[in-house]
């Protein structure tokens, strides 16, 4: 059991939440367009590089190609997020 003391002092199952979120529809749709961003730039399973959007998704870009661009691992995951 994952249960723990937030900052409050309320008990939280964040295994719990962790697995509702990721079956929520939101997230669904989330997961299958960085999915799909992959497969249009023609990234394999276990290649170490990413797809990254040049306007991000989560403020308003699209998985069109001319927003995407593919680049390590590091250089996607210290730029920082919107």
């Amino acid at each position: 059991m994952t249960i723990k003391i937030d900052g409050r002092g309320d008990r939280v199952d964040y295994k719990d939440k962790y697995r509702r979120y990721h079956a929520s529809p939101k997230a669904k749709k989330q997961r299958a367009a960085r999915n799909k961003a992959r497969r249009t730039m023609g990234l394999k399973k276990g290649d170490p590089r990413e797809v990254d959007h040049k306007r991000p998704l989560a403020s308003g870009g699209s998985n069109e190609r001319k927003n995407l661009r593919v680049v390590s691992r590091y250089a996607n995951r210290k730029r920082p997020n919107p």
